[in-house]
């Protein structure tokens, strides 16, 4: 597969070889009866939901600095905040990072 610097040589536009890229190979096909269904997304994000917020530059940095100091991820922080929203209003954490 052409990378998107490999694409602008070969007359292929980024897009295109991006899009490329993103092929599913068969064994990651499900079969539901006479139906084929695909899932394009990475194993660990099936079943899960994207939760985003705009925040200032700032923030932005302060907590990838945070999470770089740690050693840990930017979701992981977002899941430990997340659990201790759901503890301040009484409620059970999920504990997913």
């Amino acid at each position: 597969m052409l990378t998107g610097s490999q694409a602008g040589a070969r007359g292929v536009s980024r897009f295109a070889a991006m899009k490329a890229e993103r092929q599913i190979k068969p064994a990651e096909a499900q079969t539901l009866g006479d139906e084929v269904t695909v899932d394009a997304r990475p194993a660990v994000r099936r079943g899960k939901k994207a939760i985003s917020g705009y925040f200032s530059p700032e923030i932005s940095r302060a907590l990838h600095m945070l999470a770089l100091e740690n050693d840990t991820s930017l979701q992981a922080l977002m899941g430990e905040a997340f659990d201790d929203l759901m503890r301040k209003y009484g409620r059970h954490p999920f504990g997913e990072r």
